[in-house]
């Protein structure tokens, strides 16, 4: 890598980039719990109160953990499942038509992009800006 963009530098970017994303829809689901289990409800997610719970601790836990560099490997191989999960449950495009199917279809495959983000986020680990300033080699 170059001085100008070390290695380092740019995965604490992509870790903070990541997880962004993870922490403005769990704060978003805890400070409008009510709202987050009805969205449940209405994308047909499976136990809507318990998935409001669990999507709030991955969301919030998943991304305070990308944030710190804390467990980054598995936390990012296991957001990349649940993005995946999320996918399927709630931007399930094959089941629509005209603009709605087009407007899903996007998100499906912004998820399926964010965990393969995840994914090389898992391979390459937190780098040395991490509360577990583990090296990569």
């Amino acid at each position: 890598m170059n001085a100008l963009f070390p290695r380092d530098t740019l995965l604490l970017i992509t870790r903070l980039g990541l997880a962004l994303l993870f922490l403005v829809m769990g704060w978003g689901k805890i400070s409008d719990f009510s709202g987050a289990v009805g969205y449940m409800i209405h994308a047909g997610a499976p136990l809507p109160t318990l998935s409001a719970i669990i999507a709030i601790v991955a969301e919030l836990g998943g991304g305070l953990a990308l944030v710190f560099g804390v467990l980054v490997e598995p936390v990012a191989i296991l957001l990349s499942v649940y993005t995946i999960a999320t996918g399927f449950i709630g931007h399930h495009f094959w089941t629509m038509s005209g603009m709605m199917r087009y407007d899903m279809m996007i998100h499906f495959y912004k998820n399926i992009s964010i965990a393969g983000g995840l994914l090389a986020v898992a391979a390459t680990g937190a780098g040395r800006f991490s509360l577990t300033k583990k090296q990569i080699s």
